[in-house]
């Protein structure tokens, strides 16, 4: 009995397979919103949108742009089928937008101190409006040496401790910090200007987030 149960579940899989029935799961629609931190090395291909694409073996529909602020962002973002839409962004608004002087009223404008208001949850409410998860992907931190936005390192720290609570109320979305990834005196993350990544810091971010969407799925 047992030697039949065996042979008509070996036929079911077989006509399974022959008919089409059985087929392998179909790659993410992704598309990726951003910044510089996006944008830098992407005319060689080595971009962060770049190297997760060969990671997971699927078109990115990449839309960011360098210099770009939150608004410029949201206007990058094109309604579809995605199943991801990948972001970063706000670094700008708070380095060129505020000199220093109006850190609190700019931050406030991306994102609210109860992380559900400002551009950038109105951006994340659009794209889960459609349909797709989101996955805000925090910035690189300077590796404990001189860096332009050093002195930006706490109002950082609080931008990204806002959006970690946006994606602690919404649905369907996540924070992935990068605040971890650069061991303190490693300068081999980092461009020369101390502010992007450098190929290897991209690749190790992209790596990151390939991570997170494989362990997602």
């Amino acid at each position: 009995m047992h030697r039949i149960f065996l042979l008509i579940g070996w036929l079911f899989g077989v006509a399974l397979v022959g008919s089409g029935a059985a087929v392998a799961q179909e790659a993410p629609r992704i598309q990726l919103l951003g910044d510089s931190m996006m944008a830098t090395h992407r005319l060689i291909g080595r971009s962060i949108p770049d190297v997760l694409g060969r990671t997971l073996d699927v078109e990115i529909a990449n839309q960011a742009a360098s210099g770009a602020m939150i608004r410029g962002i949201s206007r990058q973002y094109e309604s579809g089928e995605y199943d991801w839409v990948v972001l970063n962004g706000g670094g700008n608004d708070m380095w060129l937008g505020c000199g220093c002087r109006e850190c609190e009223e700019r931050m406030d404008m991306v994102i609210g101190e109860d992380g559900m208001s400002g551009r950038l949850p109105q951006l994340v409410a659009r794209i889960l409006k459609d349909g797709a998860q989101v996955l805000y992907v925090g910035y690189l931190r300077s590796p404990g040496f001189s860096s332009p936005i050093e002195n930006c390192r706490d109002e950082g720290d609080e931008m990204e401790r806002r959006v970690a609570l946006m994606a602690s109320k919404l649905r369907d979305t996540y924070h992935l910090s990068n605040a971890d990834l650069v061991p303190s005196g490693d300068r081999s993350f980092h461009a020369f200007d101390r502010i992007h990544p450098s190929i290897k810091g991209s690749r190790a971010i992209a790596q990151r987030i390939a991570n997170f969407l494989s362990e997602t799925e």
